[in-house]
């Protein structure tokens, strides 16, 4: 599994309807192989910062898949405006994991 980890900076005025789209584009993302979970963090010390984490099977799932897809220019028309500067985006691998055992 990768974790893809993005940090986004939305303008500050557009928070809300960034939140509303964000929803909405989510189809997309969610239609591509190789695509497991998403979800979207909001940061509580700066108001227009928000963490996007994406689980892909593979590398390529996101980089190949979703990003040379039709499903990435409807995502890319419904969000890319909000971003200001514009997110770099990584990938990770798990390379230790604990959880908590109750």
């Amino acid at each position: 599994m990768i974790l893809e980890a993005v940090f986004l900076y939305v303008k500050p005025e557009l928070a809300h309807e960034f939140e509303t789209d964000f929803a909405k584009a989510s189809q997309y993302i969610s239609s591509i192989d190789g695509y497991l979970r998403h979800r979207l963090e909001k940061c509580l010390e700066i108001e227009n910062k928000y963490l996007l984490l994406v689980e892909w099977n593979t590398l390529e799932d996101h980089t190949i898949g979703f990003r040379t897809s039709e499903a990435y220019l409807e995502w890319k028309k419904i969000l890319h405006h909000y971003y200001e500067p514009f997110p770099i985006v990584e990938h990770f691998e798990t390379v230790f994991e604990n959880q908590k055992n109750n």
